[in-house]
């Protein structure tokens, strides 16, 4: 019979916490193996063999990044309104996780202080979290809302708007109290409006 384990993924997840609260509080170079361990009250090698190195943290939290935002837009509603959807998946989904999820917005999707061996790592994770996006996009194209262009540049088109808008709110700029849902809606509204197909 093997050994039972004493560091479980309640552990692993509680690592990852504390290890996002640690860099969103005083950014990735306070980020170290012991910082995260004494927050969880285990030892530094709890962290290694459920985690590893500091550098395996980063990776982890980027890829921890595209896991909640792929979660956060999977669990909005799907309505009879296609293109109401793909905004409520910038607003509520993209929005929400960038504004509730700084430092993971920063590591994840911009891949700002992630390391270059977990880009890849990461990279997969955002595929995964595409996946709920293209079914917003394709149930658009079915219902006659998107034009010839590929997948890959509606979504491309998308994800921009978003990583744009969110780093902007992040930073305050062009933002004032209050302004977030009307810039966020009007200008997603309108990117998914360019979409449609052109007159005959």
């Amino acid at each position: 019979m093997g050994r039972p384990r004493v560091h479980d993924d309640a552990t692993a997840q509680a690592l990852l916490t504390a290890a996002e609260r640690i860099v969103e509080a005083d950014g990735v170079e306070a980020l170290t193996v012991r910082r995260v361990a004494d927050a969880v009250g285990v030892s530094t090698r709890a962290v290694y063999s459920t985690l590893g190195s500091k550098e395996a943290l980063l990776t982890a939290l980027g890829e921890l990044a595209f896991d909640t935002l792929g979660a956060l837009v999977d669990a909005l509603p799907r309505t009879a309104d296609p293109a109401a959807d793909l905004v409520s998946a910038g607003y509520d989904g993209f929005r929400a996780f960038a504004v509730g999820h700084p430092a993971l917005f920063r590591i994840g999707v911009q891949l700002t202080d992630a390391p270059p061996e977990s880009r890849a790592a990461i990279r997969a994770a955002a595929r995964r979290a595409l996946a709920t996006l293209h079914e917003r996009i394709e149930r658009l194209r079915a219902s006659g809302g998107l034009d010839e262009r590929p997948l890959r540049v509606a979504t491309a088109q998308f994800h921009g708007t978003c990583e744009g808008l969110a780093a902007l709110e992040l930073r305050g700029t062009f933002f004032e109290v209050g302004d977030a849902e009307q810039i966020w809606k009007g200008g997603l509204s309108a990117l998914v409006s360019g979409w449609r197909p052109a007159p005959a």
